[in-house]
């Protein structure tokens, strides 16, 4: 008697399953192909904004970061696959050989996780390049410096170049618990210093810029109460950058002298590029608040920069009317020492500052 036929084992169902099974095992080889794909809390690293051309600005960053890591911290060494440890054929021990193989493992993807990897941002003219045992404010100031003294241009797509220290969740509460001891190394007593805040939001609509600014001042102040505002010439720029519901911190020096940290500005001369003139490189404490130079020109070139990181300030308060763009949102408080943020601030405002685009 002949078998009944049995139905054919694919269908519409199957052919979908398939397809999530291989995107599955694709993901899978990504992760197990160097870690992390994008930007995500707990890395360090180095954002980049570029102009328009993001694969040229990977190239351009792998070369530039390749040259200058290399000299400061030597060539990048890496593990020979022959080289890995391997288990003994002699190891009676099923513990010891679970170690071994834990440890071979652990060895494996350290070989795989390169010095430079470049993951996805999360917004569009914007590279993440994940850094692996350097300390990205050294080696982005060791860059900065070189090409300010040199003059010497070595990128075409790259505009600015920031140091990421360290990422989290962009929501207030994990940002201030996580600012509290982020911040402890430059700022908590015995350590102060004079500090201006910068904010740019990407591809986020839930954070409010004040309230983000208010709460990172106060955490500064609570530190140290010596710590103050300096917009004008200041040791320290905390830079917040906050791309969809990541938050990226770090604090860096010179951040005024190295125009914004924009590799096309630092290199120009000094008839190309006018530099603060006395007037307005006054110290904060004179009686009036502190102002960048009216005509800089950091962000004309940056497409992704110059639409939403502007905020007007009144430049003293008997000519409300007379405003002058600075991307600073702090002002110096003249006589006390915790920072204030100016409810005058806002006059004028763009709310467009979290760039949807």
């Amino acid at each position: 008697m002949a078998s009944p036929v049995q139905p054919h084992p694919q269908s519409g169902g199957g052919k979908r399953k398939g397809k999530a099974q291989y995107l599955q095992a694709k993901r899978a080889r990504r992760r197990d192909g160097g870690g992390p794909r994008q930007l995500e809390p707990g890395l360090q690293g180095i954002l980049i904004t570029c102009n328009m051309n993001e694969r040229k600005c990977v190239e351009e960053a792998y070369i530039l970061l390749s040259e200058y890591g290399d000299d400061l911290y030597g060539p990048e060494k890496f593990i020979d696959k022959d080289q890995q440890p391997s288990g003994s054929e002699e190891d009676d021990d099923v513990e010891a050989a679970l170690k071994k193989e834990v440890g071979d493992i652990k060895a494996s993807m350290e070989m795989k996780l390169r010095r430079f990897q470049s993951v996805e941002s999360g917004a569009n003219n914007v590279v993440f390049i994940r850094t692996l045992g350097i300390e990205p404010e050294k080696l982005v100031h060791h860059i900065l410096q070189d090409m300010y003294k040199t003059k010497k241009k070595k990128t075409r797509v790259i505009l600015r170049m920031l140091p990421i220290s360290g990422t989290c969740k962009a929501f207030l509460e994990d940002m201030k618990r996580y600012a509290e001891t982020f911040l402890e190394p430059w700022f908590k007593a015995p350590n102060k210093g004079t500090f201006q805040i910068v904010y740019k939001a990407r591809n986020n609509s839930h954070m409010n810029r004040e309230e983000v600014i208010k709460e990172l001042a106060g955490i500064v102040g609570s530190l140290n109460s010596e710590n103050k505002v300096d917009l004008t010439n200041p040791q320290y720029t905390v830079v917040v950058e906050i791309i969809k519901a990541v938050c990226c911190l770090s604090v860096v020096k010179d951040y005024v002298l190295f125009r914004k940290y924009n590799l096309q500005e630092v290199v120009k001369s000094a008839e190309d590029s006018p530099q603060l003139n006395s007037k307005q490189t006054a110290q904060a404490g004179n009686g009036k608040k502190a102002k960048l130079e009216a005509g800089d020109r950091s962000n004309q070139n940056d497409p992704a920069e110059e639409k939403n990181n502007h905020q007007v300030v009144p430049e003293n308060s008997e000519k409300l009317g007379q405003t002058k763009p600075v991307s600073e949102t702090l002002v110096a408080n003249d006589g006390g020492a915790k920072p204030e943020l100016a409810s005058q601030i806002t006059e004028g405002f763009d709310s467009s500052e979290n760039d949807l685009s």
